[in-house]
């Protein structure tokens, strides 16, 4: 695993990024509506460390673990609560994290695109409302070509942008994300400001690991 120097500058012609906890900071949101859609089902409300935990696999999941194993028979209402929640609060304090913006504009000559396993309907929402215009294409967990750490989604970027995995690096937060990008047979920077797991990012061996957005400009070239 490689700390970010100038001298190291790989280069690339494609980044791929996760969303949550990559480029933005957007756990808050999520817990309430979360916690809206408990609330209005009679359910017991979750504390909001315990629901970021839940976040990374997708919102299936994510409302499955929320709902609790007693209350299964109440998932398929509770996913349709909460879209409706989260649709409407999914950019009151969602926004990129620092620097993130620095870093797409200093890669503005590159192509990038977003591989979440989030919906896709939630994750255009939110780019639209803070920058889609970064990203030359975007995935999302529900477009057909499985939930990262399959390969799928980041095979389909790099299929449709035409670009080698040679030339190709995911960046994300989780150990899906670098699991995921081993998988498809490209490197990976992981970073330590998301919500990931540092431990267990480490063990996964991305080959970058960052501590801040802006270090990725010095990373690739």
């Amino acid at each position: 695993m490689t700390k970010a120097t100038p001298q190291a500058a790989v280069p690339v012609d494609l980044l791929i990024f996760d969303l949550d906890g990559t480029l933005i900071e957007s756990k808050w949101d999520i817990a309430t509506a979360v916690n809206l859609t408990l609330g209005e089902l009679g359910l017991p409300l979750r504390p909001q460390e315990e629901i970021f935990g839940f976040v990374g696999d997708g919102v299936k999941r994510l409302l499955r673990l929320s709902v609790g194993e007693a209350n299964q028979t109440r998932y398929e209402e509770a996913l349709r609560v909460f879209r409706g929640h989260y649709l409407a609060h999914c950019l009151d304090r969602t926004q990129f994290y620092s620097g993130v913006e620095q870093v797409l504009a200093h890669f503005a000559q590159k192509q990038k695109a977003v591989a979440t396993n989030k919906s896709i309907e939630y994750t255009m929402k939110i780019l639209q409302g803070l920058g889609a215009h970064h990203f030359t294409y975007v995935v999302g967990g529900d477009n057909g070509y499985g939930l990262k750490p399959e390969p799928g989604m980041l095979l389909k970027v790099m299929e449709e942008l035409q670009v080698d995995k040679e030339r190709t690096v995911l960046i994300g937060d989780s150990t899906n994300d670098i699991n995921g990008g081993h998988n498809a047979g490209i490197r990976v920077c992981a970073v330590g400001y998301g919500m990931g797991n540092r431990e267990k990012m480490a063990a996964c061996r991305p080959d970058w690991f960052i501590e801040q957005p802006e270090e990725l400009m010095g990373l690739f070239a």
